[in-house]
């Protein structure tokens, strides 16, 4: 259950929790077409608190709508600035956030191009994404019948809502099974991502995640992560990985805005390493928390303060 906070911005103004309301006629309630983010806020060791790397995942949400050929009304700076406010007036010291544009009420049918673009931003409190101790312990998962998009049927580079059908097909059959999480192949068997999360898995410390190339969302941790990867020295690779590699990896580990860096201890019933989070991914989660916590002098250009 989400904690309600006091406002939330729709269309560039503040508004009441209960006002923040939507028509059953909204184009995108049924036919999925919108574009939406997540975004994190954390408070620091100095009491500060500050949004990582927001300006990136605004340019994502941008993108997406370019994908998906719609135009926002407000502007990056708009969305940006709104964030920030959000969290001041709802006095969140840390928070996820959750950017939305979306095609509003008027004609119905699959192509509706005159409907409104709508925007909003709604703030809360959201802890370890995959439950507590998902984080120190790891999860297990399960590889899904389900099978990730296809690049010439959907638009993998884009957060698009009616694509995440295929996410929560793949999730609820991991968790009716007993899995914490699933992970998707492609159609060509090739490990591609987690139902929300961007995967990694060491080797013989070699460091590799599927390509771009691969149907998978470009991840903003992703990214993060391979940049604080190779600044500590590890082997990043970008390439394909197989379900038998998997099996045989030393570490396996998921990274997302919301699941952060979150081992994982076992793939389709197989202990993945010694069944507790590796070193390496032990290493990178710190260095991740450093970061996003501002104890990381390095990268404070990925900090935008509150």
């Amino acid at each position: 259950m989400i904690e309600k906070v006091e406002k939330i911005w729709f269309d560039g103004e503040l508004v009441d929790w209960e006002s923040a309301q939507i028509h059953v006629l909204t184009h995108t309630m049924h036919y999925g077409l919108g574009a939406f983010e997540g975004v994190r806020a954390y408070r620091g060791d100095d009491g500060k608190t500050a949004i990582f790397r927001l300006a990136d995942h605004t340019r994502r949400l941008f993108d997406t709508c370019k994908l998906v050929a719609i135009e926002p009304v407000v502007t990056p700076d708009q969305v940006n600035d709104g964030c920030i406010e959000l969290l001041r007036v709802n006095r969140l010291d840390e928070a996820y956030l959750r950017p939305l544009i979306y095609v509003g009420d008027g004609a119905m049918g699959v192509y509706a191009p005159d409907n409104p673009i709508r925007s909003t931003i709604i703030a809360w409190r959201w802890g370890a994404y995959l439950g507590p101790g998902a984080l120190e312990r790891g999860v297990r998962t399960k590889i899904s019948a389900w099978v990730r998009h296809h690049h010439s049927i959907a638009l993998a580079k884009g957060k698009i809502m009616g694509q995440y059908t295929n996410s929560i097909l793949a999730k609820r059959e991991a968790k009716i099974a007993g899995y914490d999480e699933a992970i998707l192949m492609d159609v060509n068997g090739h490990v591609c991502e987690g139902s929300g999360e961007n995967i990694f898995m060491v080797k013989n410390d070699i460091v590799t995640t599927p390509p771009l190339s691969d149907s998978i969302l470009g991840g903003i941790t992703r990214e993060t992560v391979i940049t604080l990867a190779q600044e500590d020295g590890y082997t990043v690779r970008e390439d394909h990985i197989t379900r038998d590699q998997l099996y045989l990896a030393d570490e396996v580990f998921f990274t997302g805005t919301a699941v952060e860096v979150t081992p994982v201890r076992e793939v389709d019933d197989r202990m993945i390493g010694s069944g507790v989070a590796g070193p390496v991914t032990q290493q990178l989660q710190k260095r991740y928390f450093d970061c996003v916590k501002g104890r990381d002098p390095r990268h404070l250009e990925w900090l935008t303060f509150v």
